[in-house]
């Protein structure tokens, strides 16, 4: 009974060992961050990404001047291999922790035993530091400094007296200069193109410079002779002034004959606007009747000859009733008929 209580007993105990040995357990990564200082930072501190914890300082150790801190993380978490580590202290009593950043999105990610260099590390500024800064600053400025012959008191009595009763002026000024800036913060969009714009320009100025160098000296040429005859351009324009008054006067004392020629010359012109087809079919038939007027001219007497329609001479009583009623064929029907009648023309 009692080797069966011992075999029973190596069995749960091997049991155990290979569940210690088999059981998955999450793998970690760790790195190293080489820090200027580590104040507040021990192991067991938070790792963090983007203010969630993903792991635990291991250890911090000192380096010469340099402190090495040993980082631990789940390696599920991805962290980029060209991440940086920064000391965050979010208040002046509570624990600090390190932060990695930025948070991973595409590329390489950090590998065991990576190691984060010192300028790719950053520490916040302690209170001691920011305190013996200000002491520092004192002692520069007191009576062993700056103010060792009263240079300083002088300076701040001098000020004082000139800034007296203009509390009320700076105030206005910084209110001012606030609206000012608030203005050109909504307008910063047109701005910047502004910028751009010019930035275009001026490029575009470099680009050309030899055409605007010429351009500039043909400027430079024309001023130069403008201003060899700034004599005779006063004359022109005193001229010009002299004209345009006599114009003016001699409209103002004869506006209304002025009016009358208009208000005719607008009558002509409506017209000619009527009549323009037939201006326009007079323009086209005249050089054909000039020509035809210069072939009737008969230089040997002096005359312009012409040649006679003879179609109607067999018919007398037809051409006499053509020369008393004219070319409309209209007029006395009866007395034509009487001349046809007599001279035995049928009607």
């Amino acid at each position: 009974m009692r080797i069966n209580k011992v075999v029973a007993s190596a069995l749960v105990a091997a049991l155990v060992v290979a569940a210690f040995v088999l059981w998955p357990r999450q793998e970690k990564v760790r790195i190293t961050g080489m820090f200027s200082r580590a104040v507040g930072l021990y192991p067991g501190s938070d790792v963090r990404v983007l203010g969630v914890p993903i792991g635990t300082v291991i250890s911090v150790t000192p380096k010469g001047d340099q402190v090495a801190v040993e980082l631990e993380y789940d390696a599920a978490i991805k962290v980029p291999a060209a991440a940086k580590a920064a000391v965050v202290a979010p208040s002046l009593v509570s624990d600090r922790y390190v932060q990695l950043l930025p948070a991973y999105t595409s590329g390489p990610v950090m590998s065991m035993g990576a190691t984060i260099a010192p300028d790719r590390t950053a520490v916040p500024v302690e209170l001691d530091r920011i305190s013996q800064s200000m002491d520092d600053l004192m002692v520069a400025l007191g009576p062993e400094g700056a103010n060792k012959d009263g240079a300083l008191s002088r300076l701040l009595d001098t000020g004082a007296r000139n800034l007296e009763g203009q509390g009320t002026a700076i105030h206005d000024t910084n209110r001012d200069l606030s609206l000012a800036l608030q203005t050109l913060s909504g307008g910063k969009n047109d701005l910047f193109a502004t910028v751009k714009n010019l930035q275009s320009f001026t490029a575009t100025l470099a680009t050309n410079d030899t055409q605007v160098r010429r351009l500039n000296a043909d400027l430079a040429s024309v001023s130069d002779q403008l201003a060899g005859e700034r004599g005779d351009l006063a004359d022109a324009l005193k001229n010009l002034a002299i004209a345009l008054n006599e114009t003016s006067t001699f409209v103002h004392d004869n506006r209304t004959v002025l009016k009358t020629n208009v208000d005719q010359l607008t009558s002509v012109t409506t017209t000619i606007a009527r009549q323009r087809d037939a201006l326009a079919e007079s323009l086209t038939n005249a050089p054909v009747a000039i020509s035809n007027l210069q072939n009737a001219y008969n230089p040997t007497s002096g005359t312009l000859d012409t040649r006679n329609n003879a179609e109607q001479l067999h018919d007398p009583a037809l051409l006499l009733c053509a020369l008393i009623n004219g070319p409309t064929g209209s007029g006395n029907t009866d007395l034509c008929k009487g001349i046809q009648t007599l001279m035995g023309a049928t009607p």
